[in-house]
């Protein structure tokens, strides 16, 4: 009997009731208690699937992320060791255009001694132009020729001329030359440096594209490497999802089976109480002594289920405190809660009879506890966060008003309150199922 009624409270507790035991409405609502829970294990199964389907895809992506970040790498050491073969190749030039332009400077100084030398012998040319014309020419070297004493320097006479006339040719042939060196030196030096020019030119041109190609490499792999922080972020926060889904399906498959049992254990009662009223009736009709014993035994075995003590109706709520932000849109976003703001050590009650779904530190709930529940044949869960500590653990049973933790400012958290959601059907990240809980919990 004892184990009997311990049952039978434990059912109370999860929030699933019990009216007059045997009726047809009772039985039907018992079923639709059991079809919503198996309907809400069915969709957190699904979700389940589907984030476990995400974790693989995003798994996928991170492989697929690190490997063209393994190739981007590469590409970035291949440019890295053109960068330094150009600028190697840059300062080589910068050597050759050096030495150029010392033999340039050379030169220089040596076409300056031959310019000297032309311009002395143009000197010499027009001073022989000039006494040409003055004496007619030729005629005053037969003047010279015929001038001779004897045949001895008419001989050496002709070779003086012949001597003159000779080293004007040469000194023509030699300004000739002189000028076709210099034209020649002129010309290969400035073909030399105009090339060493391009050359440096085109190295410097792709020493600049090779940079720019670095630049773009090294942009794309930041750009990767945020992206893969990105999704392993993504991944946290899906196989965190997963862990509450998961949570939730235990939560929930403890919930059928608890109120399997109270439906076998109310079964049982009916049949019990079926059974003594037969017997009740029985003994009436042979000695009434008998009936009047039984229908005390029949009293004193009737079991008791206690009412919540907090306070009327299904929900309570969850702490003191002021409502200091509500339901919907703000200037932070989106807010999927309400928050309630208190000083001091601030006592975190359950709003209602249920079975923790996780109770753990996040990043961003901070302390959190999730609860499912079962109200009315419909399940919801709440939601507590940004508490100081915590007092009730994963998988267990809580009562309406059972206190689960101390309100506090854990996690992304703007001061001391308690963050409360309330989700008609189960928790998921979209917050699709949230609702206001205002005009449903006494807030």
């Amino acid at each position: 009997m004892k184990k009997s009624i311990i049952t039978l409270s434990l059912a109370a507790i999860l929030g699933f009731g019990s009216a007059t035991v045997g009726l047809p409405l009772e039985k039907a609502s018992a079923e639709n208690k059991l079809n919503d829970l198996n309907s809400q294990k069915d969709k957190i199964n699904q979700q389940r699937s589907g984030v476990e389907s995400k974790i693989t895809d995003t798994d996928k992506k991170i492989n697929e992320n690190q490997g063209e970040q393994q190739s981007v790498q590469s590409e970035i050491e291949r440019l890295d060791k053109a960068i330094s073969d150009a600028l190697a190749k840059i300062e080589e030039k910068n050597g050759q255009i050096a030495e150029t332009k010392k033999e340039i400077e050379k030169l220089e100084a040596e076409i300056k001694v031959l310019v000297e030398r032309i311009k002395k012998r143009n000197e010499l040319l027009k001073d022989r132009a000039r006494n040409y014309q003055e004496t007619g020419g030729m005629v005053s070297y037969i003047d010279v020729l015929m001038g001779a004493q004897s045949f001895g320097d008419f001989v050496e006479r002709v070779g003086a001329v012949a001597t003159i006339v000779e080293a004007d040719q040469d000194i023509l042939k030699a300004h000739q030359a002189d000028k076709d060196e210099l034209e020649k030196k002129q010309a290969q030096v400035k073909e030399e440096l105009a090339s060493l020019e391009k050359m440096r030119a085109e190295l410097e041109s792709m020493k600049k594209s090779l940079n720019a190609q670095k630049a773009e490499k090294d942009k794309l792999l930041k750009s990767l490497k945020h992206e893969e922080e990105e999704m392993h972020a993504h991944k946290l926060e899906l196989a965190e999802e997963n862990e509450i889904l998961a949570a939730q399906e235990a939560a929930i498959q403890k919930a059928i089976k608890l109120e399997q049992e109270r439906q076998a254990e109310a079964a049982r009662q009916a049949e019990l109480a079926k059974q003594k009223a037969a017997q009740e009736a029985a003994k009436k009709s042979s000695s009434s002594s008998a009936g009047s014993s039984s229908a005390g035994s029949s009293s004193s075995s009737s079991p008791q289920v206690t009412s919540p003590s907090v306070s009327s109706g299904a929900w309570t709520k969850p702490a003191a405190g002021r409502l200091s932000s509500g339901f919907g849109g703000r200037s932070l976003g989106e807010h999927y809660g309400v928050d309630i703001a208190a000083g001091g050590t601030v006592p975190i009650v359950a709003a209602a009879d249920g079975v923790v779904i996780r109770s753990y530190y996040s990043s961003s709930y901070g302390n959190a506890i999730f609860i499912a529940h079962s109200i009315g044949g419909q399940t919801y869960t709440t939601v507590y966060a940004h508490m100081r500590s915590r007092s009730v653990g994963s998988g267990q049973t809580v009562s309406k008003g059972q206190q689960i933790g101390i309100m506090g400012n854990t996690g992304q958290s703007y001061g001391q309150h308690l963050h409360f959601e309330l989700h008609r059907g189960s928790w998921n990240a979209a917050k699709s199922n949230a609702i206001n809980p205002v005009g449903i919990v006494p807030l």
